[in-house]
């Protein structure tokens, strides 16, 4: 089986850690000849990296190499694959994206609402750079994109490059659904296929068979609706924030119970409810700055200190066992299915063809090949629709330098609605992020 070269960026992420043992738990599957750090920020990346070596050194010594840098030419030269995971400006702006909206009392989130648009508008610039830069030194390496918001920045990427078949964008938020739907039913997560339609952290599960073509979905919504619904998957499933986000899908699926939401649905289908439950002096960015990412960075400088990994506790998750087993049906042509973002084209036949849509999709050696989906109902349909004009705008406002279509777009959101509020906000985000987007005319 071919060893494959790959380069994770943003590697200064808390969640790459995570990433290296899922990397671990599959090299029988997906066998590495070398894997690289790249980080712009060589103090961030470095933390992980030295805890890094001592965890290859332990648990994966046939690796031949391991290698950080802060060097483009250095990460991307001759690479069979990327993974990206960045984010700009950091948890530091994330905080902005999620304080100025409810100073307002409106949703702040990373993804959803004003500040998915802020965060997307900071996005789209290092994204764009980035895939041309690996493009000028691994042309056809594959690029697996995982940064948020994932909509937004799939759409941009599409229009600058509608030709490259070798960038997927995906989403870990359905796998790790999945994952509660797996333990409430005492199953293996991989033994579960789904069906789904959707935009980005904006989507349904229509059904959820197992391998031997078992229908578990009312079974699953019975269970929901008579046990209630929690996380399990180990990155979430002691976070109090994703305790109560998952509590909320059983109300979802109590008012509208067609089918399974997507857990992000509810800060469109309860903003208010969302917004006032938010404390703007302790905003989820500020719980993962005193918690995951203190815990993280702490984990790695003990790992360094001991030169062992004796004395903690390093775990697997779904997130990057996801990945890595995608990018393996990519390589070796395994044609297994994953939730992904594609270009419609007709697979939800009552929409855009230029959407891009999170369905099912074979993943094979020659790309991606979606699972037709057909019509959906006017309900989904109407929502989608309107989630997917606020997706556009903010991408147009980006490449036009338009204040008008993103202020067409942050009135269009369901969580905002207001225009006299969507031009507060937006006045304000354009302030916090100076040096960050495009020039808003």
């Amino acid at each position: 089986m071919k060893k494959n070269r790959l380069v994770i960026v943003g590697a200064g992420s808390t969640y790459t850690l995570g990433m290296v043992m899922s990397l671990i738990a599959e090299k029988e599957n997906f066998p590495l000849q070398s894997l690289t750090f790249y980080d712009t920020d060589a103090e961030r990346q470095n933390r992980v990296a030295l805890a890094t070596k001592v965890i290859l050194a332990e648990q994966y010594p046939e690796l031949e190499t391991f290698n950080y840098t802060t060097s483009k030419q250095e990460a991307f030269q001759n690479i069979d694959v990327a993974f990206i995971q960045i984010r700009t400006g950091g948890l530091a702006m994330r905080e902005m994206d999620e304080k100025i909206p409810l100073s307002y009392g409106v949703v702040g989130q990373e993804t959803c609402g004003p500040g998915g648009m802020a965060y997307g508008l900071r996005s789209i610039k290092d994204m764009i750079e980035l895939v041309n830069d690996i493009r000028q030194f691994a042309p056809e390496a594959w690029i697996l994109n995982y940064t948020n918001p994932a909509a937004i920045v799939a759409d941009a990427l599409q229009r600058i490059f509608p030709n490259d078949q070798k960038i997927l964008n995906i989403c870990d938020m359905p796998i790790a659904i999945m994952h509660s739907y797996a333990d409430m039913l005492d199953k293996d997560v991989w033994d579960l296929v789904p069906s789904y339609f959707g935009l980005n952290h904006f989507g349904w599960f229509t059904k959820i068979e197992d391998k031997s073509g078992q229908d578990l979905t009312e079974l699953i919504k019975d269970k929901m609706i008579k046990e209630g619904f929690k996380p399990t998957d180990n990155e979430i499933a002691n976070d109090e924030s994703w305790q109560k986000t998952f509590a909320q899908a059983r109300q979802m699926l109590i008012d509208f119970p067609d089918y399974l939401p997507n857990t992000y649905l509810q800060y469109y289908l309860y903003p208010n409810q969302l917004a006032q439950k938010e404390q703007i002096d302790n905003t989820r960015a500020r719980q993962v700055i005193n918690g995951r990412q203190k815990r993280v960075h702490q984990l790695c400088e003990q790992i360094t200190a001991d030169q062992s990994t004796a004395n903690v506790e390093l775990e697997v998750d779904v997130h990057g066992i996801y990945m890595v087993k995608a990018a393996a049906s990519l390589i070796y042509n395994l044609n297994e299915i994953y939730i992904v973002m594609v270009e419609n084209k007709g697979v939800i036949s009552n929409i855009p063809e230029d959407a891009m849509v999170e369905v099912p999709a074979l993943l094979t050696v020659n790309g991606l090949k979606p699972l037709a989906v057909g019509q959906i109902p006017t309900f989904h349909k109407g929502l989608i629709e309107g989630q997917l004009a606020y997706e556009k705008l903010v991408v147009d406002a980006y490449f036009e330098g338009s204040y008008s279509k993103a202020l067409q777009a942050l009135t269009l959101n369901r969580t905002v609605v207001n225009a006299d509020t969507a031009r507060s906000i937006l006045n304000d985000l354009i302030e916090a992020n100076q040096g960050y987007w495009p020039t808003l005319k």
